[in-house]
């Protein structure tokens, strides 16, 4: 069958070799199917003519129609010209301005022809005008067909050859009018659209780019966001049914004296109810026959680590080694420190494994690897090595997961002869509907309460001209034996930047506080001289950790209780968050002070207040999603589900990702194996749309 989607962008009439080259360098822009799906970013109706004299200095984009009476020229120095035309619709004059193009202006409008006049009013001089309007001769422009006029985004280079939005306009109608002609297949079937009350994808494609009214542009804007999340879980929950079907996990058939003796004489504080809830999936997903893969979502300090140590103790009772993989040395070894303190007098060989760990000792811990004698392995990437073997692996946990990527995760998966049960943690808590879209193929728990004893920090705003409050208080914490943070968003001045840099603030800080010690952590020093500093600081050798955001993830002071971050305007809320959770994480009161400028814009001021407002993730990650769109989602280019959103927004429609993934899941109950006659549409439609055919998905 003819793909006429499939056709090359410069065979669109209108198009051409010229316009092919901009469209592709510019919005990487191919073929006919990568115009329909470039979108209009907002609308306007064009369906009002408006008098003269009804204009207000408020009004957005509106037209007029009329006749100019006359041109004139204004001198801008040199051989520049500004031309005015003065026009009339016979309720008042307005005045036409161009500040440049003045031969095209007088070879292309006359004092004769009837027009159509679109822009925005502005007052001047006395009088309305309209800088760089868009003109139409009025017998050429039928207003009846117009309806809301699509805006595309556009780059200068496009504008200075030609290509603005309206040309983009008359390119995309050309191709809707090609379609109406030759209607494109369907992609969703009847039974799933005739429920839901979508419209077809042809009146999806037309409705979107050449809409009569609002309610059209809302209509088509909701099947063709519906289609594009719909396969996107589709894609999702197929490889995580394919994963549940094809792998089977080790079998952790009962709870042994290792985990009981831990539960009864070490277990350092009566678990939360969401902790007791959290273990009692983990316990169901390990005995169930199938490889657990789950995501365990918790804010800082709410026992995460004592949930995955609890379930190693579970892989070790049943004759299994566990391993922790960290992102860094410092979180590693922390790791470390945490878990053999839980240990205390308990016989399990606990080992660190780092780039750090060399020569005999390095040794010692792969042979003991190897024979099984060391149960439980902590470390980073070094864990993933082609010389690290395992006796036994039957429980691996990665912390802050998002920063590895697939294939190192796969190497690690690949260590045992049966998977070994995945256990994947983060301390950034991510909203519903985005963890439905990146990490769709895991189950999800979440610890959503904090320990007993744990005091929420308290957050105060501060402006820069009141930092000697700030000091004060600092000095405070820190004669009563407590630590301080103070972050900074820059590492070295920038010359567009008026932002306080961390050198300058170093020294500052030093002279501020000359009775202190103070380290210095950024993200260009030498991993060594990082690791150095960091260590003065965790065993109290240093006072005031002065640091980049290096320190947001891993970093386990419980003595730390003033975190201070300058310019915080510059982060976004989930940042400042995880820079948060470096402090309150011992029993003493702790406090964050958010400095910044007093130029702040409503949206800035906005997360400000609810950092002040609340201590909760969620909350905060909502809010960030919706302020800041989803971004790089996370982590998704290196999470192996490939998609690429062009109309669905994740943060605004919350809804229909909840909605497309029930009718997804309907797919995947009704045809496991993907191969029924009745969802073949579907099936061939998604592997369209895949971009990749390795089964990453089977990897978390």
């Amino acid at each position: 069958m003819f793909d006429i989607l499939g056709q090359d962008i410069m065979y669109l009439p209108g198009v051409g070799p010229k316009r092919k080259t901009i469209l592709e360098r510019e919005l990487g822009l191919h073929t006919w199917g990568d115009l329909l799906e470039y979108y209009p970013y907002k609308y306007v109706d064009r369906s009002r003519i408006y008098h003269i004299d009804e204009l207000t200095g408020n009004m957005p984009y509106v037209q007029i129609r009329g006749r100019i009476l006359s041109f004139e020229e204004f001198s801008k120095g040199g051989r520049q010209k500004r031309v005015v035309a003065h026009f009339t619709d016979g309720h008042g004059v307005v005045d036409l301005v161009w500040f440049h193009g003045a031969k095209y202006v007088y070879k292309t409008y006359d004092l004769k022809t009837e027009y159509i006049v679109f822009g925005k009013p502005t007052a001047y001089g006395g009088r309305y005008q309209f800088a760089h309007p868009d003109i139409d001769k009025a017998s050429e422009l039928q207003l009846s067909d117009m309806g809301m006029q699509p805006y595309y985004m556009t780059t200068e280079r496009m504008k200075q050859a030609g290509l603005q939005s309206r040309a983009i306009e008359k390119l995309t109608r050309t191709l809707v009018d090609k379609l109406s002609a030759t209607p494109l297949p369907e992609t969703l079937p009847s039974f799933i659209t005739a429920p839901l009350h979508l419209m077809s994808r042809n009146e999806a494609f037309a409705g979107v780019h050449y809409p009569r009214t609002i309610v059209q542009v809302q209509h088509a804007q909701e099947r063709l966001k519906f289609e594009e999340l719909f396969y996107v879980q589709l894609n999702i929950l197929r490889y995580a049914s394919d994963h549940r079907r094809k792998y089977r996990g080790c079998v952790f058939s009962h709870v042994g004296a290792q985990f009981n003796y831990f539960y009864h004489h070490n277990l350092p504080f009566p678990l939360t109810n969401a902790q007791k809830r959290v273990m009692h999936e983990i316990r169901h997903d390990m005995g169930s026959g199938r490889q657990m893969n789950r995501l365990l979502q918790g804010d800082v300090g709410s026992g995460k680590t004592l949930v995955a140590l609890m379930s190693m103790l579970i892989a070790i009772d049943n004759g299994y080694q566990a391993c922790i993989m960290a992102p860094t040395e410092i979180l590693a070894e922390q790791h470390l420190e945490t878990i053999t303190g839980f240990l205390h007098d308990m016989d399990i060989r606990t080992e660190l494994l780092t780039g750090t760990v060399k020569g005999k000792k390095r040794k010692e811990v792969l042979e003991g690897l190897a024979s099984g004698s060391v149960s439980i392995l902590v470390g980073t990437h070094a864990v993933i090595e082609d010389n690290v073997q395992f006796a036994r692996l039957g429980m691996a946990v990665i912390d802050e997961q998002h920063r590895f990527g697939v294939a190192q995760r796969a190497r690690l998966w690949a260590k045992s002869t049966n998977p070994p049960h995945i256990l994947v943690m983060t301390a950034t808590p991510i909203p519903r509907t985005l963890a439905m879209t990146i990490y769709g193929d895991l189950d999800v728990s979440v610890i959503d309460e904090l320990p007993p004893g744990r005091k929420p920090v308290h957050t105060i705003h501060r402006y820069d001209n009141q930092m000697s409050m700030v000091f004060k208080g600092m000095r405070r914490e820190i004669n009563a034996g407590r630590q301080v943070y103070v972050v900074f968003p820059l590492i070295k001045e920038s010359e567009k930047s008026d932002l306080k840099n961390l050198e300058e603030g170093f020294a500052h800080l030093c002279e501020v506080f000359p009775e202190y010690r103070l380290s210095k952590v950024h993200g260009l020093m030498k991993p060594k001289e990082k690791d150095e500093e960091m260590k003065k600081f965790v065993s109290g050798e240093t006072q005031i950790l002065v640091a980049t955001t290096v320190i947001e993830v891993g970093v386990n002071v419980p003595n730390a209780s003033v975190m201070v971050i300058m310019d915080a305007q510059r982060f976004g809320l989930s940042q400042l968050h995880q820079l948060r959770g470096r402090v309150g994480r011992g029993a003493d009161q702790s406090y964050c002070i958010l400095v910044t400028n007093y130029k702040l814009s409503e949206e800035t001021r906005r997360r400000i207040d609810i950092m002040t407002e609340t201590n909760d993730g969620f909350r905060i990650a909502e809010a960030d999603l919706k302020l800041r769109g989803p971004g790089d989602l996370e982590g998704t280019q290196q999470s192996g589900i490939a998609f690429d959103l062009k109309i669905a927004d994740i943060a605004r429609d919350g809804q229909l990702v909840e909605l497309a993934r029930r009718e997804a899941q309907k797919i995947i109950d009704a045809d496991p194996q993907c191969n029924s006659a009745q969802y073949e549409m579907l099936w061939n439609r998604l592997k369209e749309l895949r971009k990749t055919n390795v089964n990453w998905g089977a990897i978390s």
